[in-house]
């Protein structure tokens, strides 16, 4: 997708670069018309710079919903008969969600990543754009019933957790972070509902509820693209399958 020069005028040099490598990446989504609509999701990917560093929008979701309560989510959710593509369906979402105005020119769509699948088989496709105006964050209001609280965090501390340490963390030993490590925890777990693979469980201390699962996994394979780097850490578990096109054989989706 081609971004308008003045979209990035404004960018420090580092969030220029990594807003560019972004938009220049051969994301090559795949063609997902074999799968039932009903089973297609979207989630949004907001970016925007605070005090020279790019940030990414998050919510925790209401302890009141059916599944995932009290986690970590990008905004997003199911697609609707009446969206015309996944890059509505993720704006739409957002807007639901925390408020987040449509058709805003401060907005801009930067691409469209290869879809992941959720532990409830849902084929979940992240929208990533960028905010020109981050003003509009302070506008933002979370929808009583989807969502308890609206924060951020920096992108490159998906990389190098360390860098979460400038942040007002949540304190150890409570319910939004009960491991023992300071800033990033992992585990290793064979998932049945995804054919018995080995899977690493990826948690990053936040302002708010930890980072993890399928929003951690979405978060590390942009931010390693738009850093051009991998992380600090080990990504994988041994014989944990990577990629959409791995996933899709092993459970014999489309």
């Amino acid at each position: 997708m081609e971004l308008p020069a003045a979209a990035v005028a404004e960018l420090s040099e580092t969030s220029k670069a990594t807003i560019l490598r972004l938009v220049s990446y051969n994301w090559n989504p795949p063609n997902l018309s074999a799968f039932p609509r009903s089973r297609l999701a979207a989630v949004l990917v907001l970016l925007y710079e605070e005090v020279g560093e790019l940030r990414v929008l998050l919510t925790t979701r209401s302890k009141a919903l059916r599944t995932h309560a009290g986690q970590t989510a990008l905004p997003g959710g199911r697609a609707d008969e009446s969206d015309t593509d996944l890059v509505q369906t993720a704006f739409r979402e957002a807007n639901e969600e925390v408020g987040l105005p449509l058709n805003s020119p401060n907005i801009h769509t930067l691409a469209t990543l290869q879809p992941f699948i959720s532990l409830h088989k849902l084929v979940v496709t992240p929208v990533v754009a960028l905010l020109t105006n981050p003003d509009i964050i302070s506008t933002l209001t979370a929808s009583q019933d989807e969502v308890a609280h609206i924060f951020s965090h920096p992108l490159e501390a998906i990389l190098d957790p360390a860098i979460a340490r400038k942040e007002a963390l949540v304190s150890p030993g409570t319910e939004d972070w009960i491991y023992d490590t300071e800033l990033h925890s992992t585990t290793d777990s064979i998932v049945p509902v995804l054919g018995d693979v080995m899977y690493r469980m990826h948690r990053f201390r936040s302002t708010a509820s930890p980072i993890k699962g399928l929003t951690a996994d979405i978060l590390i394979h942009i931010a390693e693209i738009a850093f051009g780097r991998s992380p600090e850490y080990e990504r994988w578990a041994v014989d944990q399958p990577r990629g959409f096109t791995a996933y899709c054989q092993l459970l014999g989706l489309p």
